[in-house]
């Protein structure tokens, strides 16, 4: 008689996420190593929800979660407790579930770092840019200081008081210049951006499906972007957004978000289970799925 093994639940909590790649790199991992595991999406309607999705985890015995926007921050007051990451930027991408004890994690801080290495000292002690105001763009802060030392990271938004609201609690506010999208029309804001050693797109502008990208805020940007420059896009999907083309297009070197989607994932697999994830198994299989050839990675 053949014993089956119960099969581990784990999943991503988000709203309107059934797009995400999440399942399929999970799921692959899990099949390559044979274990009993299944990880679905969780769509939650709205942020009043989060508690009692979390409350029905508990009871349920779902064994891991990811959490992405918008609720990375809203998970929080239901955790029973915080990695050292996810308490230093408030905001939480991962979430294991020990016997009823959720503890929250942030793998988006490594995740952003992994595919920067190679350029690890062009960006130390320069500047760095970010564009956006949310929990994407503070775990860019935070990897930039924890790994790379920038001088200093300009923060580009539209809204200066948006920024001051991500960066209330941080910790390491002095390391972070906000300034105004609508300056780069200005000499001194054009400057600024192409002195830059890395420049990152922390927005979801450039999605597929979306109507805008950030040539609407960087129209020049091809002007803007050179040789020596590493410009990184968060936006996996497309694998090249009208931001890395430009930037390509200008001899600037580049990095697509779905090196950062695998590179947390994989840290948030080793967290849930102890066992690293086949990363490469993962990525041929993700690009198959995708319509492209696994890219060539450096470093």
């Amino acid at each position: 008689m053949t014993t089956r093994q119960t099969r581990k639940v784990f999943g991503l909590i988000g709203r309107n996420v059934d797009y995400s790649w999440s399942p399929l790199i999970h799921n692959t991992a899990f099949e390559a190593l044979g274990m009993p595991c299944v990880y679905t999406v969780f769509n939650i309607a709205s942020p009043e929800l989060v508690g009692d999705a979390l409350r029905g985890a508990r009871a349920l015995g779902i064994q891991g979660f990811n959490v992405t926007i918008p609720y990375k921050k809203a998970v929080v007051p239901f955790l029973d407790e915080l990695s050292p990451e996810a308490e230093a930027i408030g905001a939480v991408n991962t979430i294991v579930n020990e016997n009823g004890r959720l503890t929250g994690h942030n793998t988006d801080i490594a995740g952003f770092a992994a595919p920067l290495m190679p350029w690890a000292d062009r960006i130390r002690g320069r500047r760095a840019c970010i564009f956006g105001n949310g929990g994407a763009a503070l775990a860019a802060v935070e990897a930039f200081r924890t790994f790379f030392r920038p001088s200093s990271v300009l923060l580009f938004v539209r809204d200066l008081h948006k920024a001051e609201e991500m960066l209330d609690g941080y910790e390491h506010r002095e390391l972070v210049v906000p300034g105004r999208t609508g300056d780069l029309d200005l000499p001194l804001g054009g400057q600024q951006l192409q002195e830059c050693s890395v420049i990152v797109n922390a927005t979801p502008i450039g999605t597929s499906g979306r109507t805008d990208t950030l040539r609407s805020i960087v129209p020049a940007g091809r002007e803007l972007f050179h040789p020596g420059q590493v410009v990184y896009d968060m936006v996996y999907n497309p694998l090249e957004t009208p931001l890395l083309f430009d930037a390509r297009a200008a001899g600037a070197d580049t990095v697509s978000g779905i090196e950062m989607l695998i590179a947390q994932a994989a840290r948030s697999f080793f967290i849930w289970t102890g066992k690293e994830m086949p990363v490469e198994t993962v990525r041929n299989v993700l690009m198959r799925e995708i319509g492209q050839p696994a890219p060539s990675v450096r470093g």
